[in-house]
C-alpha cells in the first residue's frame, strides 16, 4: 500500500488513517517492550506528552456551558493558593490559548529537555496535578496577561487544578467521566509509570554514548497533569475525532469557538487546547500534539475533506514528517 513505503524500518508505534468515517489504513510497529521482544499492537496504550491538552480544553468548555465557569473568571477568584508574584487577574481564556503570561516550569523557549527539569526535583513525586505547583510558584510573571501567544505548560497545569477546584474530582477522574467513557475511549488514561495496566507501551531513549536505549521513567512525571501525560491508543483517539466534531461533547457553538483561531504569532495558530494548520484564509486543519523524551504524537483531521491521521511512536520517532507525508500522498 502506497502509505507503506512511508513508514520508515526503524518506525516504532502506531498508525491510523480515516477517510468518509472509515478507516483505509491502520497498522502496527515495532516492540512495546524492546528487550523483552513484545510487540506493539493496535490495542496497545502509549504515552502522548502535551496530547492530553485537548481533553483538558473540553473539560473546561464543557464546565463552560454547565454554567459552573466563564471564560473570562479569573484565577485569583477560582484558585485557594496563594499565587504569590502570579497575577490573580488571568482569565480561563487566556490560560486556554496560551496568552496568560503565567511563569512556565517548562519553558521551551528556552528550555531543550524536559529531563531538565528533574536534576533538583524528583520526578516520582509529581503523582498530581499540585505536585507540579513547587516548579512555578515562586517565578515572575513572563508577561502582562494578554500581551501575546507564548505556548505555556503552566497554564494548563492550571486548568487542570481549576477542573478539580470546581468538580471536586481530580481532573484526570473527570476526564474519565465526562470525556473519555462517553466516546468509548476505554484504553485511555492518566497512569503512573510505576504502576502501568497491561498493554501500555514502554518509551525508550537513545543513549549515543553507551549504544542502546533506556526507558524514559526517570524523565518524566510519573503522571500525567493538566499539561499532558495521557494514555491512548489509535483506536480511541478515532472515536475522540467523532464525538468531538459531531457536538456529542460539546456544543457546536462551542465547538466552533475551540476550532477557530483564539491566538496566534509567527504563523502558528491556536484555538482552545488545539493547534491550528492554516490551509487558506479561514480554512484550517485541527491538530493536536506531544513530545516527550521517548514519546511522539500527533492527530489532525481535516474537516472539509474528512481525512483523519494519528500517528504515535514510543521511541520518539518523527511522527510529524510522516503525518505530512501521509496527507500530501491522500490529498492528491
Amino acid at each position: 500500500m502506497k502509505f507503506e513505503k512511508m513508514v520508515k524500518k526503524d518506525f516504532s508505534g502506531c498508525i491510523s488513517v480515516v477517510k468518509n468515517g472509515t478507516v483505509i489504513f491502520e497498522k502496527n510497529y515495532g516492540y512495546a517492550d524492546f528487550y523483552n521482544k513484545s510487540l506493539n499492537r493496535l490495542n496497545t496504550k502509549f504515552a502522548t506528552a502535551s496530547a492530553g491538552k485537548v481533553w483538558v480544553a473540553v473539560a473546561i468548555l464543557q464546565l463552560i456551558e454547565s454554567g459552573k465557569l466563564s471564560l473570562y473568571d479569573n484565577i485569583g477568584n477560582l484558585l485557594d493558593f496563594d499565587l504569590k508574584q502570579i497575577d490573580r487577574r488571568i482569565t480561563v481564556r487566556q490560560l486556554l490559548c496560551h496568552t496568560s503570561g503565567i511563569p512556565d516550569y517548562f519553558d521551551e523557549s528556552i528550555m531543550s529537555e524536559y529531563d531538565e527539569l528533574w536534576k533538583d526535583y524528583p520526578n516520582y513525586k509529581i503523582r498530581k496535578s499540585t505536585d507540579l505547583i513547587p516548579l512555578f510558584i515562586n517565578k515572575p510573571m513572563m508577561y502582562r496577561p494578554g500581551e501575546r501567544f507564548q505556548y505555556n505548560n503552566t497554564g494548563f497545569v492550571v486548568l487542570g487544578l481549576i477542573i478539580e477546584k470546581v468538580t471536586g474530582q481530580l481532573f484526570d477522574e473527570y476526564l474519565k467521566r465526562y470525556v473519555f467513557e462517553p466516546c468509548g475511549m476505554l484504553d485511555t488514561g492518566y497512569y503512573e509509570l510505576d504502576r502501568l495496566p497491561r498493554n501500555c507501551a514502554t518509551s525508550y531513549i537513545y543513549d549515543e554514548q553507551r549504544g542502546e536505549y533506556y526507558t524514559n521513567i526517570y524523565s518524566v512525571d510519573v503522571k500525567g497533569t493538566g499539561a499532558g501525560g495521557a494514555f491512548t491508543t489509535t483506536l480511541d483517539i478515532n472515536k475522540f475525532w467523532s464525538n468531538l466534531l459531531s457536538g456529542k461533547l460539546i456544543s457546536n457553538k462551542r465547538l466552533k469557538e475551540m476550532l477557530s483561531v483564539q491566538s496566534c504569532n509567527d504563523s502558528k495558530y491556536y484555538g482552545y487546547g488545539i493547534w491550528l494548520n492554516k490551509i487558506e484564509d479561514n480554512v484550517y486543519i485541527p491538530y493536536f500534539q506531544g513530545s516527550d523524551p521517548g514519546v511522539s504524537f500527533i492527530s489532525s483531521y481535516d474537516i472539509v475533506n474528512d481525512i483523519g491521521i494519528t500517528a504515535v511512536s514510543n521511541f520518539g520517532c518523527n511522527v510529524w514528517e510522516l503525518r505530512r507525508n501521509i496527507s500530501s500522498v491522500i490529498n492528491k
